[in-house]
């Protein structure tokens, strides 16, 4: 198979004596961009690992090949020393150190006595962030002062100063603006240009399709299908990863909606940093029973402040009133926000929804733990029978409720979050960004998962960047700009064109329920 950079033949490997790959083929050429898809759990990232070593040579079968030779990588050092650099979805940066710094770290510039050269590192530094689209940072700078999409592009430049051949993306546009991500698409492409191969790790199919050479499909730790892309489609890819058809993207369940049951009025929130500058500014709004609301806006809109401050969660100072059931009611912190009925599900589920150190279980009753609680012990039976009941409800995957909660891949863990908030018995649910870094497969469950909470009667307000997803499974949508409430549609004949006219500053709709003066 002459013209490949790197072949990987027959992948296998096993934990405690349980499939994760199963004899998986991958190839790529120098200069291709190959994306690597399947669903949360397919393998993706254990194959990954086995290429970059994170999984050495000997702890799995098979073969890697580079540059027509064997490659027996026993360290990570060892394959970014071949030219293989691998960047995860949780940046590798030190925010305290200089972009420089963290370009050269572990592989820094030093004079005679071991000194570190920074004059050199910075103008180093500077010449690979140039080449990257990136003249206006200033490497002497901490990488904090920099946001999201300058440290992805200053991870790249950190994998070039380790003369890369190989780039493994793993979700490299989970938290990047669309602006951001198609500068990340020109860099690719750019280094496709010089060479580079990249392989291309991403939930988002559009994203595949448009800077993929080849698509590589795996499902269940096994190896399904490589195809160029010019011979694929969104739908086949989907097709692929799920082992089924899935004749629509969203799910289609009657939900009467009833009364309001909730209202937000004149919610204001100021910046933690510029207490006088308004991050929400007089947002008022309704929401029925059993209706799914969406808060569409682009990023920086205020969508986020608006339901982390309705639920008690906002860090900064924020005025106004929420109402629930025709009663004023108190939701100043996140407990009595619950006590009083509402549920939020955080963008943010590594951080804000689970607590890594506890199992799956411990996870799902963390917000009720008083229930089971009978002088002053927890009823252990009690206990695991809720688990239970929600891991059957929410068809969460888990071989046990003992396991850890970061075992489990982005969708179950979503899932675990849910099934959380959804034990306190809430009337409004909030879910922000509910299926950021979930696959298609786990997708479609959520999406399911919320019309039936919905015919239940429970009201949802969702927040999600993903336009197609807010009009896929909403019955109405708010639009909101620079902190303020532009448009209020009911989702019948709605297109992405009239939202988004909206979320950039066209004139708002007329409102689909009247607010509250």
């Amino acid at each position: 198979m002459a013209g490949y950079l790197l072949e990987m033949k027959g992948i296998a490997k096993r934990f405690n004596g349980v499939p994760a790959l199963d004899g998986i083929d991958l190839a790529i050429r120098p200069g291709e961009c190959i994306g690597l898809c399947g669903e949360n759990g397919a393998g993706k990232s254990t194959l990954m690992k086995v290429l970059s070593a994170v999984y050495p040579h000997g702890t799995w079968e098979g073969e890697i090949v580079l540059d027509g030779q064997p490659l027996r990588a026993r360290s990570v050092r060892e394959t970014e020393d071949a030219g293989i650099i691998i960047i995860h979805q949780e940046l590798m940066l030190v925010p305290e150190l200089s972009v420089a710094e963290n370009i050269f770290l572990g592989n820094e510039i030093t004079l005679p006595g071991g000194r570190m050269d920074y004059p050199a590192m910075n103008q180093k530094a500077a010449e690979i962030l140039r080449g990257l689209k990136l003249p206006d940072v200033n490497v002497v700078l901490p990488v904090k002062h920099y946001g999201g999409g300058h440290q992805q592009l200053i991870e790249i430049g950190k994998a070039l100063n380790k003369n890369a051949r190989l780039l493994i993306l793993d979700e490299p546009s989970a938290s990047l603006t669309a602006s951001e991500i198609a500068v990340l698409l020109d860099i690719i492409r750019d280094l496709k240009s010089r060479g580079v191969a990249c392989v291309y790790i991403s939930h988002k199919l559009e994203e595949v399709a448009a800077i993929c050479d080849t698509v590589v499909v795996i499902r269940d730790g096994k190896h399904i299908a490589t195809t160029p892309m010019e011979a694929m489609s969104v739908e086949r890819i989907i097709n692929q990863m799920c082992g089924r058809e899935m004749s629509q993207m969203y799910p289609s369940l009657p939900h009467p909606v009833g009364e309001v049951v909730m209202e937000a009025r004149h919610i204001t929130c100021y910046d933690p940093e510029q207490p006088g500058r308004k991050k929400v500014d007089d947002v008022s709004f309704q929401v029925r029973r059993g209706e799914i609301l969406g808060i569409a806006g682009i990023v920086g809109a205020g969508r986020t402040e608006l339901v982390t401050a309705i639920f008690g969660a906002y860090p900064g100072k924020h005025e106004g009133e929420v109402w629930l059931e025709g009663r004023k009611v108190d939701t100043s912190e996140p407990l009595k926000a619950i006590r009083a009925g509402f549920a939020l599900v955080p963008e943010d589920r590594k951080h804000h929804g689970i607590v890594r150190d506890l199992s799956v279980g411990e996870n799902i009753t963390l917000s009720v733990l008083p229930r089971f609680s009978h002088a002053s012990r927890i009823d252990d039976h009690e206990e695991a029978g809720a688990v239970s009941e929600q891991i059957s409800r929410l068809a969460l995957k888990t071989a046990t409720p003992a396991l850890a909660i970061t075992s489990l891949s982005g969708g179950n863990q979503q899932k675990a979050v849910l099934a959380k908030m959804l034990l306190t018995g809430p009337k409004v649910l909030i879910l922000d960004e509910p299926t950021r870094g979930v696959d298609v497969g786990a997708k479609f469950e959520i999406y399911k998962l919320m019309l039936e909470l919905a015919a239940q009667g429970i009201a949802i307000i969702m927040v999600s960047s993903e336009l197609a997803e807010v009009l896929g499974v909403s019955d109405r949508v708010l639009v909101m700009k620079e902190g303020r409430l532009n448009g209020d549609f009911v989702n019948q004949n709605l297109n992405q064109e009239t939202v988004l006219a909206a979320a950039l500053g066209q004139a708002a709709a007329a409102p689909s329920i009247p607010h509250h003066a």
